[in-house]
């Protein structure tokens, strides 16, 4: 999956145009404007509610084309002292997205970073927006009291799934759950736990907050791991480099190697809602007309309703130990 995805001469990160109506999926900074002003409030908000550090890291994971950084941005323009304050950091390691993301934010002084654990040891307020979907994932299976592990194989000229022949041993989150019976299929994704603690240590050690939205759940069960290719599911085997990898984010490992407080997990339709996207929709309808009325419209019911990104997307918020939780939660 990692080699798939970013691999620099094959990989589909680096190869492959990704995002949007000509890409292989749209984000919900594609799908309206809102959705970054947003999130920028809500890092804003959290700065004021820790005394407006002076200077501080802001980061963006997987920033995609820039879309959503610009709109935090733009957000905040007005928010005193907030530009000032800030050092913009890009988590990126695709040159080809690295060359968009720089002319979209021309207008910023960014620095892309590749290394967590060497961010300024400041205060660092972040959003996360379908990044840790992008993961490479562990695949297990319990049998008895062991557990196996589900691998690649060859079969001619062709790949498919495998169990491997040895038991493997994993991590405690997974063996000490009570709830996976014989033969069910769970999942683990090393970056993320590596990641969470990373990003939570600088939270709880220095201030600032975080905020993650991707699609997943509370605590993995079953196999999620699929791909999209020209905006339609494919399999995993039929397009490799050429398609989009993603598998559910299991929340419960985020909050379970973070150090810092973790908020509950909410869905993203209630977060952006508790955040005032119907006032803001409402705002922007007055200006609108015709197609342009019923595209944003259209936009606000993806982001939100149930039967669209509202309950699939989840989200949670990483911010320090003795804080009051962050708004939205």
């Amino acid at each position: 999956m990692a080699f798939c995805l970013n691999d620099p001469s094959f990989g589909y990160y680096h190869t492959q145009r990704v995002f949007g109506q000509n890409g292989d999926f749209i984000t919900a900074p594609e799908i309206s404007q809102m959705f970054g002003e947003l999130l920028g409030l809500w890092l804003a908000q959290s700065w004021i509610e820790q005394n407006r550090p002076k200077q501080f890291t802001l980061l963006e994971l997987g920033p995609g084309q820039g879309t959503l950084m610009a709109d935090v941005l733009r957000a905040t323009t007005k928010i005193a002292g907030f530009h000032d304050a800030l050092r913009l950091c890009l988590f990126e390691s695709s040159k080809q997205l690295r060359i968009e993301q720089k002319k979209k934010l021309s207008r910023y002084a960014v620095r892309w970073e590749t290394n967590l654990t060497s961010l300024p040891d400041q205060p660092l307020f972040f959003v996360a927006n379908e990044f840790f979907d992008a993961l490479a994932i562990h695949q297990f299976r319990r049998t008895g009291d062991i557990w196996l592990e589900r691998i690649i194989a060859a079969k001619g000229e062709e790949l498919e799934l495998s169990m491997s022949h040895a038991p493997v041993q994993v991590p405690d989150i997974l063996d000490k759950r009570k709830d996976i019976a014989d033969g069910d299929i769970v999942e683990f994704c090393p970056d993320a736990a590596r990641i969470s603690t990373a990003l939570s240590a600088k939270i709880e050690n220095h201030g600032g907050a975080g905020v993650i939205i991707d699609y997943g759940n509370w605590a993995s069960r079953g196999d999620t791991l699929q791909a999209v290719k020209d905006h339609k599911t494919v399999g995993v085997f039929d397009a490799p480099g050429t398609s989009d990898l993603t598998a559910h984010v299991d929340f419960e490992t985020l909050a379970h190697f973070s150090s810092c407080a973790v908020s509950p997990m909410t869905p993203q339709g209630l977060f952006l809602e508790r955040l005032g996207i119907t006032e803001r929709a409402n705002i922007l309808a007055k200006f609108l007309c015709d197609e342009a009325l019923e595209l944003h419209l259209a936009a606000h019911r993806r982001l939100t309703h149930p039967d669209e990104m509202g309950t699939l997307f989840k989200t949670m918020a990483l911010y320090p130990s003795g804080q009051s939780i962050p708004a939205g939660f």
